[in-house]
């Protein structure tokens, strides 16, 4: 075990902040680390916007599924996948289509999710706290419209980040045998139902009795929630993937 380890296994999502803002420092801090990410044939390609306009937050806060941290957090970040600098660079040596293809949509995507975890390890190595907020798929026209998102840019998720005003308990992860696999896949459902079990405790203590659930059964309700309107809002950004 080493500092960056434990810092690791110590992440928590933190939903409530005290007023403290982000210093200026923080911020630079935080955005190095992040373009420090990997990323594939050094395209970089994705964008991230600071919101911290009081109005604005509150705006994405209500778009995002009226998550209140979202207007109560100093600084929000809006992660985005950019294929268009991307476009605009090819288009300086020559006319080749960047879309059409999956492959440009998942790396601009993967992109995006490297940097932000870089910058999320970077904010809580400074004793800041940090919540993903996927809510922002819920209604991605209309917070691309707020922020003024260009062709070939979408929202993948926002980030809240200021000084942690809880302690949260830890939520459990799956066992290492259900995601890890050695040579090849092996398929584990005793994981999940001992997992479920985990997941029912956690929710016990966490709620002093008032939840009784289990992870299988949280996944059931998500995909009772698929978000199916992502595939023409990305076809409307120029995202041209079937």
């Amino acid at each position: 075990m080493n500092e960056i380890i434990a810092l690791l296994q110590n992440h928590r999502s933190i939903r409530k902040f005290t007023g403290d803002p982000v210093s200026e420092a923080q911020l630079s801090a935080i955005l190095a680390a992040a373009q420090a990410a990997s990323t594939s044939s050094n395209m970089q390609a994705y964008s991230v916007i600071g919101v911290t306009d009081a109005e604005l937050k509150k705006q994405l806060a209500v778009l995002a599924g009226n998550q209140a941290y979202v207007s109560e957090c100093p600084l929000f970040l809006v992660w985005c996948a950019d294929l268009h600098r991307y476009e605009k660079a090819v288009r300086l040596h020559a006319d080749t289509p960047v879309t059409g293809n999956a492959e440009n949509f998942i790396v601009a995507t993967v992109d995006a999710a490297l940097a932000a975890q870089n910058a999320a390890v970077a904010a809580e190595s400074l004793g800041l706290g940090v919540v993903y907020i996927g809510g922002l798929r819920n209604n991605p026209a209309e917070v691309s419209r707020l922020l003024g998102l260009p062709q070939l840019v979408y929202p993948v998720f926002g980030m809240c980040i200021g000084m942690p005003d809880q302690e949260p308990l830890h939520r459990p992860r799956l066992p290492r045998e259900a995601v890890y696999h050695e040579n090849r896949y092996t398929d584990n459902s005793d994981a999940i139902l001992a997992y479920d079990e985990t997941i029912r405790e956690y929710m016990k203590e966490r709620t002093l009795g008032k939840v009784d659930t289990t992870w299988s059964k949280e996944m059931a309700a998500k995909a009772l929630r698929p978000r199916e309107h992502m595939k023409s809002f990305l076809r409307m950004q120029g995202f041209e993937i079937d």
